[in-house]
């Protein structure tokens, strides 16, 4: 379990330092477009704290983030904004080439 908080804690620190708007590769074939990065992050510095002052306690905030209705619901929360950012890069390519087009045709 450790080794697998051990992971998770990279992955997310790698995604937090970053920063910026554009998807993170997660793999070489995934690339992470949701908005709970930051939450997650928070989230792993409140259990890193707790776990630090209390490993029971943090092992008690480790059972419950692993129970399914919490899983449930972040696979739900991940799917929804993962498509929610697809679809608003898309609206901003459309607006944009709208744009493009207008100003190319006051130039001519």
């Amino acid at each position: 379990m450790r080794l697998a908080v051990t992971a998770a804690t990279i992955l997310l620190l790698g995604f937090f330092c970053d920063g910026g708007a554009e998807g993170k590769a997660v793999a070489k074939r995934h690339v992470r477009r949701d908005w709970l990065i930051i939450p997650d992050t928070l989230a792993f510095y409140v259990y890193t704290a707790v776990n630090n002052v209390s490993p029971e306690a943090g092992k008690v905030l480790m059972d419950i983030f692993e129970t399914p209705l919490v899983q449930d619901t972040r696979g739900f929360l991940i799917q929804t904004t993962s498509s929610l950012t697809v679809k608003a890069e898309e609206y901003y390519q459309k607006v944009t080439d709208f744009l493009q087009d207008i100003k190319a045709k006051e130039d001519n």
